[in-house]
């Protein structure tokens, strides 16, 4: 591969630059369960670039030995993806383990116990953000997630929050994965295409906003992911536009609003 989409990200990034803006990239993982050398490869990764990732537990499949390894692992900041990872959603219908159908008192009372478990498992440094599996869930079920003890709720691109003004949303925007294809890691050339489009947006302004959230699925990763991960790292680590940002201080971040011209 050329490096020719690379300076295509480099040249919008230095547009950034130009017009004052400075960009919060941040990391999310799914899908931890358990010790593995994909979790310690993703660790080294996130230590050699200073880059915390918001490390996605499943609380009801999660194996006692992970706590012992996340201890090693600063900067994998774990908090609650779900419950189960249990598709509840009717035939046909696309995939929620959280979905409108439910009873609001079964899925609050299965929150919270996998809450408990997490918490046994892990001890109280979890990130309070919430993480549905599949990045879904019903907007009346994600109304109650404060009373449950989070403050944040994280899902892909294009999803809204109604009924709660005490829930801050903070979702990822790029998903390295291409789960219809194979779940294989995305060309460099897509995933570069896609990322300079979503930064050239919100440069301009129709998207109000300078944070941008990349996807990962550590345990489903090839070298073709590890290696863009490494390369778009290197170059966010390099680049005054870029900051690396933590989990726990955009929720702080986007209580105050949008980050301002840096």
């Amino acid at each position: 591969m050329t490096d020719a989409p690379w300076d295509s990200l480099r040249d919008e990034l230095d547009r950034w630059s130009e017009a004052g803006r400075s960009l919060r990239l941040w990391l999310r993982d799914d899908d931890a369960i358990a010790p593995s050398p994909a979790l310690s490869r993703l660790s080294e990764l996130a230590e050699r670039f200073e880059a915390p990732v918001l490390l996605a537990v499943i609380p009801m499949l999660a194996e006692p030995g992970l706590a012992a390894v996340l201890q090693a692992m600063p900067l994998l900041q774990p908090c609650q993806h779900g419950v189960r990872h249990q598709n509840h959603a009717p035939h046909g219908a696309k995939k929620s383990e959280f979905g409108g159908g439910r009873s609001p008192a079964t899925v609050d009372a299965e929150i919270a116990e996998a809450g408990l478990r997490l918490r046994d498992l892990l001890g109280d440094g979890l990130v309070p953000i919430f993480v549905p599996p599949w990045n879904r869930i019903d907007p009346g079920h994600a109304a109650r997630l404060p009373a449950l003890g989070f403050t944040g709720l994280s899902c892909f691109r294009g999803h809204r929050l109604t009924g709660t003004g005490d829930l801050v949303l903070l979702d990822t925007d790029l998903d390295v994965m291409d789960w219809q294809g194979g779940r294989v890691g995305r060309s460099h050339e897509d995933l570069i295409a896609e990322l300079v489009s979503l930064l050239a947006r919100r440069r301009t302004g129709s998207i109000d906003e300078a944070t941008l959230g990349v996807l990962l699925h550590h345990r489903d990763h090839d070298d073709t992911v590890w290696s863009f991960l490494d390369a778009l790292l290197r170059l966010a680590r390099a680049h005054p536009a870029v900051h690396l940002a933590e989990p726990r201080a955009l929720l702080d971040g986007r209580r105050d609003g949008p980050a301002s011209a840096g």
